[in-house]
């Protein structure tokens, strides 16, 4: 990666940090941090654009291939974060509980969560420089890898997030465990093909003088969901919520 690559990740950087300082201002007034996944996932979205209008040298073509996959796996995620997360006005079990944990010393830790989330948007929009520099000639097997694994990824988190949805939109089901579709298969599919999608920047890269810097995507959301933002605290919720189901 040139220098002129890691000023716009630093630029990305800021960017995502003065929106999620604004987004924090809205979590304080409202007591409700749940937007800040929302924030994350406009931030990706907004880096990809920012990326392929400014990135020095990158084919066209590679442009709109790699700014149309972020945008539209960014706007599938805001929709159902919006529909199904923020749209009940009741914060989500993660962070409502960290926030009676936190009491009274809450803000300033939420601040530095919002802000940490600012410095996951740039590392976790480096995989999208490493997709532009890579060479872009004529449509090849890379270029079908990543679409085949974005397409899978997206379709995949898409029906385990309907199917949860249409679980939990059954009263009979209040106090159980989803157990149906890709949910018998998975305790969290979900998680799983969203990891994936992370996969599909690698054959992007593969050929360019960036292209490892694109498996820090799976890799560090392998770490967030297995031993951060993932696993641990849902399956905490779950345990409190349902206890031995």
């Amino acid at each position: 990666m040139s220098g002129d690559d890691w000023q716009l990740v630093a630029w990305v950087a800021i960017g995502a940090s003065v929106l999620m300082t604004a987004l924090w201002l809205v979590q304080r007034a409202r007591s409700d941090a749940t937007l800040v996944d929302a924030g994350w996932t406009a931030g990706l979205g907004a880096a990809a654009v920012v990326y392929a209008a400014f990135t020095p040298g990158a084919a066209t073509s590679r442009r709109v291939l790699v700014a149309a996959m972020v945008v539209l796996w960014a706007a599938r995620l805001l929709a159902h974060l919006v529909r199904d997360r923020m749209g009940s006005g009741v914060e989500d079990g993660r962070y409502a509980k960290l926030r009676v944990t936190w009491g009274a010393g809450a803000q300033p830790r939420f601040f530095a969560l919002f802000q940490v989330q600012a410095l996951l948007v740039a590392a976790l929009s480096i995989p999208y420089l490493a997709a532009l520099r890579a060479p872009a000639g004529a449509f090849g097997a890379a270029e079908v890898a990543a679409i085949a694994l974005w397409l899978t990824s997206i379709a995949g988190e898409t029906i385990a997030d309907r199917q949860l949805a249409a679980f939990r939109a059954n009263g009979a089901n209040r106090g159980r465990t989803c157990r149906s579709g890709l949910w018998r298969w998975s305790r969290h599919p979900n998680y799983f093909f969203e990891w994936l999608h992370w996969f599909a920047w690698v054959p992007l890269a593969w050929g360019g003088p960036a292209w490892a810097f694109a498996l820090a995507g799976p890799l560090v959301m392998l770490l967030l969901l297995l031993f951060v933002t993932g696993d641990p605290p849902s399956e905490a919720r779950a345990l409190e919520t349902r206890g031995e189901d």
